[in-house]
């Protein structure tokens, strides 16, 4: 009798077993953005729960629920938004695990889901190989397993010359040689994921006019705000500019563009603020200012007080995170190529021509319509969470804004609010985060995989507009 309940208990557990895998092969061959969705949310529950074990704190307590998700949702989006200090909250552990976090979402959901459906179902399926065309910047549908090697060896390689810059740097600050090395890979993994996460208590403002530490966090946000749809174009034209690729041109040159243009705004804003650079130097200033550029990227780093700038560099700032970095990249936003090709359809409207063409190429009106979605849904995101934070907070709604928009963008930057608005808020910007780095990417990859051909042409009529 008990060897035929055990047998029965066997054969459920089997059963279970079974259709889970079937069920996993099936959304990883015809929906891999689920899948994408699900080993997010995975990773995110996975290192939650690290996060509220005694031993991930330095006191020995339970972390609250609230912040240790917060912080695991802000890692896993390499975002960079706290709720507590993570130098004076977390021990080695907790950092470690943190780390691990930032790591995962360096190598990405996309590569992770991909790798995931490739060992369930030994190949992709068409719209496994659209979403990986359009996620990591693949021009062919053969050649996924490839790309995702590439995409791996890419960004460990980076990570590693960035912690050949930042050891020896950090072990003379730190006038130790352990530290310096801990320090040392942190920042540089921290600073290509575009994360924004410091082990150091209060930020990184002690290192302000160290350029031995700014320059290369500077350099590895700057570098993975790019994205590996550049680095794998990169590649294999080997650096032949006429092999470029439109995205790769438009992704180069709007990101020079916006950081140039954004130095020189942040540095005329702030010039005389003394609460952030009004007191320094003039080549101090520009260093800072060159410096803030490159994390509004999706950054997160600051060596000023956030809080302290004027509202005019909040509200530029509002909008270069939004803008955020390249697609297929560690940065969050709507992406640069989203912002060219509206940029490109205006001036073609103010033209007059018929069709949206750069660098000798048409740009379909597909893609026009998949960038207005783009920025549609993160529009309504970030209106979303900003009225939602409202009934919880009585700050000022340039302050609300502000990390609304960076946890959308998961840029990082904040003045306060996340340690502010109480477990609801937590939550509302931890959704926030997860759909501003899950979001776009699904969006694309449906519209992608559901294009469809009409068959037949309905009579054209406009509607007034303006």
């Amino acid at each position: 009798m008990e060897s035929r309940r055990v047998k029965s208990l066997s054969e459920r557990v089997r059963g279970l077993a079974h259709r889970a895998v079937t069920r996993t092969r099936y959304l990883a061959g015809h929906s891999p953005a689920r899948i994408a969705i699900l080993v997010f949310a995975a990773a995110v529950l996975l290192f939650t729960a690290l996060l509220m074990l005694p031993f991930s704190s330095r006191t020995g307590a339970v972390t609250p629920l609230d912040d240790a998700l917060f912080t695991a949702v802000s890692a896993v989006t390499v975002t960079g938004l706290t709720t507590v200090d993570t130098g004076e909250h977390w021990s080695m552990i907790g950092q470690l695990v943190i780390l691990a976090a930032i790591q995962t979402g360096a190598l990405g959901v996309v590569t992770i889901a991909l790798l995931l459906a490739r060992m369930v179902t030994r190949r992709l399926g068409v719209s496994g190989r659209v979403f990986a065309r359009s996620s990591i910047g693949t021009t062919g549908l053969g050649d996924v397993k490839h790309l995702l090697r590439v995409v791996v060896v890419t960004t460990l390689s980076i990570e590693l010359a960035l912690m050949l810059a930042l050891v020896p740097a950090f072990i003379v600050v730190e006038q130790s040689f352990g530290r310096g090395v801990w320090y040392g890979v942190f920042y540089a993994i921290s600073a290509f994921a575009n994360a924004g996460f410091t082990p150091h208590a209060g930020g990184i403002g002690q290192f302000a006019g160290n350029p031995w530490i700014l320059t290369p966090l500077a350099l590895g946000v700057f570098v993975g705000s790019f994205g590996f749809p550049v680095f794998l174009n990169l590649i294999r034209a080997k650096w032949t500019r006429k092999r470029w690729t439109l995205h790769t041109k438009l992704t180069i040159v709007t990101t020079v563009v916006l950081f140039a243009l954004g130095a020189v705004a942040w540095a005329g804003f702030e010039w005389t603020n003394p609460g952030t650079i009004g007191g320094e130097t003039w080549s101090a200033k520009i260093g800072n200012a060159l410096f803030a550029s490159a994390m509004l990227r999706s950054g997160g780093f600051a060596v000023v007080d956030t809080e302290s700038m004027t509202a005019t560099t909040m509200l530029l700032s509002d909008a270069l995170m939004f803008v955020g970095g390249g697609s297929g990249s560690t940065a969050g936003g709507i992406k640069v190529t989203t912002l060219a090709v509206l940029f490109l359809a205006i001036w073609a409207e103010a033209k007059g021509t018929e069709h949206t063409n750069a660098a000798g190429r048409r740009i379909p009106n597909s893609t026009l319509r998949l960038a207005i979605s783009v920025v549609f849904l993160g529009a309504t995101l970030v209106l979303t969470a900003t009225a939602l934070l409202t009934i919880v907070s009585d700050a000022s709604l340039d302050r609300l804004l502000f990390e609304t928009i960076s946890a959308f963008a998961t840029c990082g930057l904040s003045v306060g609010i996340s340690g502010e608005v109480g477990p609801f808020g937590k939550y509302v910007l931890s959704v926030l985060m997860l759909v501003g780095r899950v979001g776009p990417i699904v969006l694309a990859s449906a519209l992608a995989v559901r294009q469809r051909r009409e068959l037949y042409r309905l009579p054209d009529e406009r509607p007034i507009i303006g």
